[in-house]
């Protein structure tokens, strides 16, 4: 994990890689847990022996729960020891570009984007992040993501 004393030393690093998450294991269990929270129960998440023989091969997660998990990836990554808060502010692009087969092994690589100064001394962050699957070609995830940092 990095560590960042104050937001102007983590804005320092625009146009580069700042972080690369834990690897974390995306189990049937998270699956069927997210299809309860979202109503989303479609079969190729929470149906095991079905969705061996759809498409995939194997259960996959839903896409919006690899997106769920970014606030995780960023808090395995790095910490902004002079930053109080953190605020989720939105995406401006999301593409899942592969499936992730229940049991895959999951990190992110964070790229700052941008930094711009906002209200109350903080700063909003426009994030690059790649969602790897360990053993994978390319990514499953990419996304660029908005985070608002308050001292």
């Amino acid at each position: 994990m990095k560590t960042f004393q104050t937001l102007s030393e983590l804005a320092a690093c625009v146009g580069q890689e700042v972080a690369v998450s834990d690897w974390l294991t995306i189990t049937q269990a998270q699956v069927n847990l997210f299809a309860e929270a979202t109503g989303d129960h479609q079969w190729i998440h929470v149906d095991p022996e079905k969705a061996k023989t759809g498409p995939f091969g194997a259960p996959i997660a839903h896409g919006f729960l690899t997106l769920s998990l970014l606030p995780k990836f960023f808090e395995s990554s790095f910490e902004i020891v002079q930053s109080r808060m953190g605020v989720n502010y939105g995406l401006n692009k999301v593409r899942f570009t592969a499936p992730v087969p229940v049991g895959s092994r999951l990190r992110a690589r964070m790229t700052l984007l941008a930094s711009e100064p906002i209200d109350n001394g903080g700063v909003q962050m426009v994030w690059q992040v790649l969602v790897e699957r360990e053993g994978a070609d390319k990514p499953v995830c990419v996304a660029e993501s908005l985070v608002r940092r308050y001292p």
